[in-house]
């Protein structure tokens, strides 16, 4: 017979334990911009700079730690500048490519 185990029984899920190394950290963060949702991207610089060490990326950054926190929290909406400035410090670029555009069919 199985054993029950309580939801609140599990250990929590942290993605910065899972982003060991810039491919791992570059493929994150591109399946999430694919999602185009500003607060999903300030909460994933926020969990990839837990796995780089917040105090590192703030004062790589120039921004102060606690700013950093508030900004790159889940839900947050950071400026540019500041995603920016966030990106240049994990070592990491946002890239643009064409989007898909639904084709409308030709009428003959």
């Amino acid at each position: 017979m199985s054993k029950t185990i309580k939801l609140s029984e599990l250990p929590g899920f942290d993605a910065a334990e899972h982003l060991p190394d810039d491919k791992a950290i570059a493929e994150y963060l591109a399946v999430v911009l694919e999602g185009n949702d500003p607060s999903a991207l300030a909460g994933a610089l926020g969990t990839i700079a837990r796995a780089r060490g917040m105090t590192d990326i703030a004062n790589a950054s120039g921004l102060a730690r606690e700013a950093l926190s508030k900004a790159l929290r889940p839900g947050a909406q950071p400026r540019f500048d500041t995603v920016q400035r966030v990106c240049a410090a994990l070592g990491v670029r946002l890239t643009a490519v064409p989007a898909e555009r639904m084709r409308l069919p030709v009428e003959s």
